[in-house]
Order: C-alpha cells, then sequence, then structure tokens
C-alpha cells in the first residue's frame, strides 16, 4: 500500500514563547543593567541570552511569541480575585515587557496577543490548532518555553513538550510526557484537576483550604479528576468511604472535599488553561533563520549595549558552540582576519577605534561590529570619516592628539617587555595555599556537623540557615528570593557569631573563598601564561574605561589583591630580572588633590598647599578639635568619607562603610559638607552642568556622556548624577597618569636608556619599571619629577601633583 504524501511529511520544530514568564524570571534573575542611554535591560537582556539559548538546543524552524495584554481577563470576570496577590509590576519591568516586542521583531518572531485572554490561551489554542495540519500551513512538534509551570498541562507525549527554567536564565529542563509523571506522578492532564484542589497561591486559586500537595497528589493518583473524585466519594459514601479511608484519606480531609466541591471545581475551571481563544495562528511564512535579519539584530543589540550578543548568536547559527574560551579565541581570530580581508591597516584601525571610544566613552574596548553599528555603514574609510566628524564636534581631537596617539607606542613596549615572574615561588605558595583551603574545609565541615560542597551558594545556604540555624540581622535575598551568601552578607553573620561567642564559621569561609579566588585566578593559572624566558605578557587596554582609565586582561595585572596578607603575598612573585631593579612610582592622594582644584574648594586647597596629612586634617576640621587630638578612628572616619566622595557615596553607603547608624552617619557627611562647602557646591554644579549639557568633562577635556542624566526613573537618573561626579575626577587622574607615561617614555627615548630603564605596568596611579642596578638613585628622582610636573600648580591653585617611589627585588617588598 503506497503512504500518502501527508504521511511522508516530517514535522517541523515550532518553539512557542510564553513572553511574559520568560521576561518576568529573567527580570528577577539578572541585576539591574542599564544601557548608557539609561534604559533598563536586565529583562531584555535575559530574554535575549534565552532566545540564543533555545536557537542552540531545541534548533526551531519557526519560533513565536504569545503575549499577556493588560487589563482584565475572562478569568477575572468569573473571580476579581483572580491573581490579586500579586504586586504590582515594577515600572523597570513594564518598560522592558513594551520593549520586549523590539527584541521578537528584530529576531523576525511573530507575536500573538488578544484582550481578555492571557498567553497561557494563546498556547493551548495553538496547541489545540496544530492538531490539524492543514489550517495552520504544515506538520509541527511543538515545544513551549516558558518559566510558569502552568504549561505543562499542554505536554502530550513528545509532540508537545515544555523547555522550562529550573532556576535563573541558563539552568533548563525538557518535560515531556513521561517526565511529568515522573515529577508529579499523574499525567498532564489533570494538572488543572490538582490546582483544583490544594489551589495556586501565586494566582490567587483557593482550591480547598487544608488540602495540600500530600494530599491532592493521593487523590488525583488514586481517584483521577476533580469530577472523578466527586464520584467515588459519592459512590464510596455507602461503604463509609472505606475506599478513601484505604488510600489514607482522613476523616476531616472528605468533610472537606464534601463542602468544597464548588471551590474545587471553580479552582480547576481557573487553573485550566483554554484552547479556544478567538485567535487564527498560521505558521510564519518563512522558517526562522531564512528570515534572520543580523543587521537588524546587530544594530538592536547595540543600542541596548548588549555587545557580546550579535557575534554569540552568529556563533549559534553557524552552528559552532564551543567553550568559552575556544569561542573567545575563534572570535578574536576571526575579528583579524575580517580586518585583514577589507585590507585595513592593523595601526590605522587601532587609531579609529581610540577615536570611536572618545566620541562614545561607554564603548570600551570597541571592536569593528561597533565601529559599523555606531556609524551605521560597513566601509571602513566612510566609518573612518564619519567617527573623525564626531571627533571634532564633540571637541576630543586635542585629548586625541596630546594623550591617546603618543601613548600607543609606548604601551606597545610595555606589553612587549613584561614582567619577569618566580613561577618556583608561585608553586610554592600553591601547594601552601591548597595546603591552607584543605584545612579550612575540614574546619567548616566540622562545624557543619558533615561534608558539603561550600562553593555552592544553595548548599551553604542550606547548612547555615537550615542545618545550624543561623540568622543575619536585615538578611538579603538574591533576586530568585533565596537567601544570600555573598561576601558582604557573611561578613555581618561573621560579626553576630563573634558578638555572641560562636565559633564563627562564616569568617572560616570568608577566608577559604579568598583562597579559592587567588588560587584559581593568579597562583594556579599565571605559571601557565609565562613566556620561555620567565615573563609575563599582559594586554593593555588604552580605551579599558569609561573615565579613561587603562584596564589589563590576560591576565589583569591590575587587580592583584592588596589589602589582605594572603593577596599581598602574590605580588612577591613578581621579581626584577638579573642585574635590575623593581621600582615602583606612585601619586600621592591624587584623586584627592585632583578633587581640590576642580572644585577650588579653598579649605582642601589649603591642606594640600600647607602640607601635611591631609586626613588627619581633614579630620580635625570636621570634628572641631586640634590636630594633635585627632585620633585614629576620627581619621579612619575622615578618610572613608574623602575617598567616597570621590565615587558619589551617599549616607546609607557611608553608614555601613563607618560602621554606624544612620542619624551618626547623617550628621558625619552634613558636618563634612558644611566644612567643604565649596566641595558640595562643586558637585551640585557637576550634576547640573551634566544634566544640562549630557556630559562632563576632564581638566584636559576628554568627555564623558550620560544619557540616563534625564531619565525619569529615578535610580537610573541617581547612578548617571554618581557617575557624573566621580567622571572629571577619575578622569583627571587618568589623564595626569597617561600624559606622566608619555612624558617618562620620551625621556627614555630620548636619553637612550631603553637598555636601562623599563616601563613594565601601570596599575591605575601606580607605574612599575626595571632599572638596572645601580642607576635607580639617578633615574628614579628624574622620572618623579617627570610625573609632578605634568600639572602646572599656577594653573591648578597652587595644588601639585607628588609622586613617591620606592625600589626592592620583587613588587611584594616594595
Amino acid at each position: 500500500m503506497k503512504e500518502s504524501k501527508e504521511t511522508k511529511e516530517l514535522p517541523k520544530k515550532l518553539v512557542l514563547l510564553d513572553a511574559h514568564a520568560i521576561l518576568h524570571r529573567a527580570y528577577h534573575a539578572l541585576p539591574d543593567f542599564v544601557s548608557s542611554k539609561g534604559e533598563p535591560t536586565g529583562g531584555l537582556y535575559g530574554v535575549s541570552t534565552m532566545l540564543i539559548k533555545i536557537i542552540a538546543d531545541l534548533k526551531p524552524d519557526y519560533i513565536v511569541a504569545c503575549y499577556d495584554l493588560p487589563g482584565p481577563t475572562y478569568r477575572h470576570e468569573a473571580y476579581k480575585e483572580y491573581k490579586a496577590g500579586r504586586k504590582k509590576a515594577d515600572d523597570a519591568l513594564v518598560s522592558q515587557m513594551k520593549r520586549s516586542r523590539d527584541v521578537f521583531a528584530a529576531f523576525n518572531i511573530p507575536i500573538y496577543d488578544k484582550p481578555g485572554f492571557e498567553a497561557d490561551d494563546m498556547l493551548g489554542t495553538i496547541v489545540e490548532e496544530a492538531k490539524n495540519p492543514k489550517k495552520i500551513g504544515g506538520v509541527v512538534d511543538i515545544v513551549i518555553a516558558s518559566g510558569d509551570m502552568d504549561t505543562l498541562q499542554l505536554v502530550s507525549d513528545k509532540k508537545v513538550q515544555v523547555y522550562t527554567l529550573k532556576k535563573g536564565i541558563n539552568d533548563t529542563i525538557l518535560y515531556d510526557e513521561d517526565a511529568v509523571r515522573m515529577r508529579f506522578g499523574f499525567g498532564p492532564e489533570l494538572l488543572p484537576d490538582y490546582k483544583g484542589l490544594r489551589g495556586d497561591p501565586s494566582d490567587n486559586i483557593i482550591g480547598i483550604a487544608g488540602i495540600g500537595e500530600k494530599t491532592g497528589t493521593i487523590l488525583i493518583t488514586t481517584f483521577g479528576s476533580v469530577e472523578d473524585i466527586y464520584k467515588a466519594l459519592e459512590k464510596d459514601k455507602k461503604n463509609s468511604y472505606a475506599a478513601f479511608k484505604k488510600a489514607g484519606i482522613t476523616d476531616r480531609i472528605i468533610k472537606l472535599l464534601e463542602e468544597g466541591k464548588e471551590e474545587a471545581e471553580f479552582s480547576k475551571m481557573l487553573a485550566t488553561i483554554r484552547r479556544d481563544a478567538p485567535i487564527n495562528f498560521k505558521l510564519p511564512a518563512q522558517e526562522f533563520r531564512a528570515g534572520l535579519d543580523m543587521q537588524k539584530l546587530t544594530a538592536l543589540f547595540t543600542e541596548l549595549d548588549f555587545r557580546t550578543l550579535a557575534p554569540r548568536l552568529s556563533q549559534v547559527l553557524e552552528g559552532k558552540v564551543a567553550g568559552k574560551a575556544a569561542k573567545e579565541a575563534k572570535m578574536e581570530k576571526e575579528k583579524a582576519d575580517k580586518v585583514a580581508a577589507e585590507k585595513i591597516d592593523p595601526s590605522d584601525f587601532k587609531k579609529v577605534l581610540i577615536a570611536l571610544w572618545l566620541v562614545k566613552s561607554d564603548l570600551t574596548n570597541p571592536t569593528l561590529e561597533d565601529l559599523y553599528a555606531f556609524t551605521g555603514t560597513e566601509h571602513f574609510e566612510e566609518a573612518k570619516k564619519i567617527v573623525f566628524q564626531k571627533l571634532a564636534e564633540r571637541k576630543q581631537e586635542k585629548v586625541y592628539e596630546d594623550i591617546e596617539l603618543p601613548l600607543l607606542p609606548v604601551i606597545d613596549r610595555m606589553e612587549k617587555y613584561g614582567v619577569q615572574i618566580d613561577v618556583a615561588y608561585l608553586k610554592k605558595l600553591g601547594k601552601e595555599y591548597h595546603a591552607t583551603a584543605h584545612e579550612l574545609e575540614k574546619k567548616i565541615w566540622a562545624i557543619a556537623g558533615g561534608e558539603f560542597n561550600i562553593n555552592s551558594p544553595k548548599q551553604l545556604g542550606e547548612v547555615l540557615f537550615d542545618k545550624l540555624g543561623l540568622t543575619i540581622k536585615n538578611a538579603k535575598k538574591t533576586a530568585g528570593g533565596t537567601r544570600s551568601t555573598k561576601e558582604s552578607e557573611l561578613l555581618k553573620l561573621a560579626e553576630t557569631e563573634e558578638a555572641e561567642g560562636k565559633p564563627s564559621i562564616a569568617k572560616l569561609i570568608l577566608e577559604y573563598r579568598e583562597l579559592q579566588k587567588l588560587l584559581g585566578t593568579y597562583i594556579d593559572t599565571m605559571p601557565e601564561q609565562v613566556d620561555k624566558n620567565g615573563r609575563l605578557h599582559t594586554t593593555l587596554v588604552q580605551t579599558g574605561a569609561a573615565t579613561g582609565r587603562m584596564s589589563s586582561t590576560n591576565p589583569n595585572l591590575q587587580n592583584i589583591p592588596i589589602k589582605t596578607e594572603l593577596g599581598k603575598r602574590i605580588r612577591t612573585a613578581f621579581i626584577a630580572e638579573k642585574g635590575f631593579d623593581l621600582v615602583s612610582f606612585d601619586y600621592s592622594q591624587i584623586e584627592l588633590r585632583v578633587a581640590a582644584f576642580l572644585s577650588g574648594d579653598k579649605k582642601m586647597i589649603d591642606m594640600f598647599t600647607s602640607g601635611g596629612d591631609f586626613h588627619k586634617s581633614v579630620a580635625a576640621a570636621v570634628f572641631g578639635v586640634p590636630e594633635e587630638k585627632v585620633d585614629y578612628e576620627m581619621r579612619r572616619r575622615a578618610k572613608v568619607i574623602n575617598f567616597g566622595v570621590m565615587y558619589g557615596m551617599g549616607v546609607n553607603a557611608l553608614r555601613g562603610n563607618l560602621g554606624t547608624d544612620r542619624a551618626e552617619a547623617q550628621k558625619f557627611y552634613n558636618d563634612y559638607f558644611a566644612t567643604f562647602s565649596g566641595l558640595a557646591a562643586y558637585i551640585d554644579r557637576i550634576k547640573g552642568e551634566a544634566a544640562r549639557d549630557g556630559y562632563t568633562e576632564t581638566f584636559f577635556g576628554r568627555r564623558r556622556y550620560f544619557e540616563g542624566i534625564r531619565s525619569k526613573v529615578p535610580f537610573i537618573r541617581a547612578m548617571a548624577e554618581r557617575m557624573a561626579v566621580n567622571a572629571p575626577i577619575q578622569g583627571t587622574e587618568a589623564d595626569i597618569v597617561k600624559l606622566a607615561m608619555i612624558a617618562i617614555d620620551n625621556y627614555i627615548q630620548k636619553e637612550n636608556l631603553s637598555d636601562d630603564v623599563r616601563m613594565l605596568l601601570q596599575v591605575h596611579d601606580e607605574l612599575l619599571f626595571e632599572i638596572r642596578e645601580g642607576q635607580a638613585s639617578k633615574i628614579a628622582p628624574k622620572i618623579k619629577a617627570l610625573m609632578e610636573a605634568v600639572l602646572d600648580p599656577e594653573k591648578t591653585s597652587g595644588v601639585k601633583c607628588v609622586a613617591e617611589y620606592a625600589a626592592g627585588k620583587n613588587w611584594g617588598d616594595i
């Protein structure tokens, strides 16, 4: 017998997106991301990431999105309290829900919605209509992607499955009918009945009060649907409910069932997904990939500052999914190949990207794709012309020509030199730290009363808060609602344990975490990264920060910890080559000096021009005591707020850093700005200018733009204001260091000292050199003088740059 054409047709895969559920889950699982324009984007990033994961994991032929709409549904008309317990959605979530339609449009994903119905009803109706291939235009297998378990009732064998989020946005599970039965003990078709009995607090579905998960499951697995349960109950009444009692159902539950029939039937109705919503579903005219416009998507991702997503999607579409390191290496090679294919001069390319970064400072470490997305063209020469026009319009030519361009050869030389590493020392340190970590692990397990994975936040939370019953005052939770075990929470717990005289498991965990980070980031990895001469070559990223600061990568040598003894010891591994000394030069309190002359605050300026201990002088002024009466705690508090001001620290942050209550922090804050009224006026002025002009400028004219400064969302505007206060100060400091590097390099080249003096590293306001033995006493004072000459005191109200230096055979000793 011949098979019909219809039976030969292989099913396509249709993915249905429960848009609201996915976005809601992503919004609460991710931090409050904000674009450079001030637009909240955390949920949008999660949705975009989830879409890419769906494309990679499920390989769909078609994708369709289903939406809830504002306003009541037929369920609200039947029961006005439906979902009444849910709090009003955050404004940031609402705005992203609206914006998410742009994401789906860019992905070429059609949207279905209908007033009076929920997204679940769209999903149910499409599942129902897909039973008729002629009606929808093809044979399909369906996967519903959702963050909501309600959709499991739609599962049917392997023809309709649900791909849902277990936690976060990356941990997923695919449910077919067998998986649903394994989880609940009964089939998908009985899930509405289960809700009819036990209710659903999240949707304010009442069910039968007193019947929970366990009893609901017994009733469903023993008797079937709500209707079947009541038929069995009526029939079993003559036998004194023998069948129910045999199943473990008590007289109390039987009475609840009898009294709650109406509630059970009504709750089941509310929980049942409709399959007859008034929509006319058709498969999209094109398969998903055929209609995907990467240029449109890249433009949207650029607008939202999702710079890594377009390359990631390209990799997935090409079927080239590998490990993170392999992906990054391949992407870097592809970028280089693209530059070569377009016959772009690499030197010219680098200069254009620096100009782009100066024009749009939030676009750190920009790429060719960023250049084309910003200029709206895919021709390098045309893009170059547009960028330099913008550079002139934004008055950044002087910064480009005087600071950034002359720095290029300096950085090239530093990267080429690298820095000598004592590999044997690191390996010895590694053995010691691994042994210490193992001992800490045993101590933690001893207090916990058993072994567990200390690196698992979930297991750690269960041990601390459930097993040991520990509590933290004002404890915070993660975005997903679980109890947080991050550092700040463990510090609070350690203080509580110490005050109560208990053995501090939290303190041990913090020590263990520090060791694990040091081992994984530095001690175990750096020996593998040195060259044949034992030198480590980091990449210094000139365009690494929006403020103008440089960054370091592969590895990041600007982030080696120095606040703890465990971290400091790593610096001992950085050594001078034989016949050389390491010499470190450091600007003294450079950001505070910058704040003094930028603000024009007379008291601050007087304190710096008269010399002495600045923090002590500030403490004396704020606390109203002579300097000789300033104690350690007064000076510490002054230091906290001195540096906090640079980053827009408010009263709450000050309270936490001082370890005091809000009232005392507020008084200290008020007294500080009453004392330094010029600084207070400067901060207000900067905020006002940023709101008016959209940008701030450093002493040397470097601009940083703040699109969020005019946002109607308060937390976005407040964040932009904090950055606006910090940008001129930190940016001026960055400019000073870069100008010093240029001046020192010019001196080295002019005096033919390249064989005797090597600039190795820049760590914000510190410069590390290798200087030939016996030469440091002559050369170091000259370098110090060049660093201090970057600023002309006549232009800075007499405030000078002050540099200090020290020499040794390793970075730790100096």
